[in-house]
């Protein structure tokens, strides 16, 4: 392991002024600037780092108590964090373990919106959604191009720092995440430039989705592994989407019935008919029955919606609506009385049970 001292070519006693003027010295040698050679690049950065650990009084402590050794180390000598290691180590069943870079994306929620003929059959839809993404200068391992990670020579890589501390109970040794490497037992000298050494940008991707027959307003769809990339290259997150079916003008939806309203003139509605329309997957022929009434319903079986779970298809159910000729000429109007002249008499009056025409079709509808 570097010590840090030898780096610098100063003594463990050096006093922080003398550290400083020992970097600089080394720095104004060693800069980019004035010595491009690869070697002088090295140096440089072990310098700097040295630097940045020996001029911090509490980093240095650290450094000085868990660091190089500073009891000869290779010699044979224990140090604090090697006399730790001996009598809790074992005891310690990995507690002091390293966190890790790499971690989960997060879950995402998005809506996406859907026709109502896309129900009936199910559909596919391309979905541009903006989250994080792997780092592609990098690939996930934070460091740029051609450089790694290296341990950290304060916690040697535990991402642990140990204290000794006097209590009633006498000396009792303490464990605190390394503020160095922040916990994580090695450092990265060379961050990648592109995601700043956290293994992912935001950017904008296309995520395919097969929204299923079926499918209703509140539901949700479940992509695995379509969430965010996690950091350090870890794995994406999950992608939930949840179902919106737009309004349609003329159909609505019952569970897997699709509902439509007829507006069938007098005549029709007496004599009878048969008409073909445009549903919402092709043509329909509807028969109106002779002597049809306001808010009767004429089933077209298996032209609903499919069944989510299941086989088949729910109905087409259709409400009638008798529309009552306005802006009659003297004719019509004359052909109406001798029609009504000729059917028995019948006031107008309340009935018991109606509820109006609205309330009837939704009851036809529903039940």
């Amino acid at each position: 392991m570097t010590d840090h001292y030898d780096v610098l070519g100063v003594e463990r006693t050096a006093t922080p002024e003398e550290i400083k003027k020992a970097y600089r010295r080394l720095a104004r040698e060693l800069h980019p600037d004035v010595n491009p050679s690869e070697d002088a690049a090295e140096r440089f950065k072990l310098v700097t780092h040295a630097y940045d650990v020996l001029s911090d009084p509490e980093q240095r402590e650290r450094y000085d108590l868990g660091g190089s050794n500073p009891f000869g180390g290779a010699g044979g000598t224990f140090g604090f964090g090697d006399i730790f290691d001996s009598f809790f180590g074992a005891a310690q069943g990995g507690r002091g373990r390293p966190r890790s870079r790499t971690e989960r994306g997060q879950d995402a929620l998005l809506r996406v919106e859907i026709d109502l003929d896309e129900v009936i059959f199910g559909t596919k839809h391309e979905i541009e959604i903006d989250t994080a993404v792997l780092c592609e200068t990098c690939q996930g391992s934070c460091c740029a191009p051609g450089t790694s990670e290296t341990t950290c020579d304060i916690c040697r890589g535990t991402g642990q720092i140990q204290r000794q501390v006097r209590s009633l109970l006498g000396n009792v040794v303490t464990s605190s995440p390394c503020g160095t490497c922040r916990g994580y037992g090695t450092i990265i000298p060379n961050p990648c430039p592109t995601c700043a050494a956290q293994g992912r940008v935001r950017a904008k991707r296309t995520v395919a989705v097969d929204v299923p027959a079926g499918v209703d307003t509140g539901m949700r769809l479940h992509l695995p592994g379509e969430g965010e990339a996690g950091p350090a290259g870890g794995p994406n997150g999950d992608l939930y989407l949840e179902v919106k079916v737009r309004h349609h003008d003329v159909f609505s939806r019952s569970g897997d019935d699709l509902l439509a309203t007829l507006e069938v003139q007098m005549t029709d509605a007496i004599l009878g008919s048969t008409v073909t329309l445009d549903s919402l997957d092709g043509p329909v022929e509807i028969e109106i029955k002779p002597g049809a009434q306001s808010a009767d319903i004429v089933t077209v079986k298996d032209r609903g919606v499919s069944r989510l779970r299941g086989g088949g298809r729910g109905d087409l159910r259709v409400g009638i609506h008798v529309q009552t000729p306005v802006r009659l000429n003297s004719g019509e109007l004359d052909l109406i009385r001798q029609f009504a002249s000729k059917r028995p008499a019948a006031k107008p009056q309340f009935s018991k049970f109606q509820q109006g025409l609205f309330a009837k079709l939704r009851d036809r509808f529903l039940g």
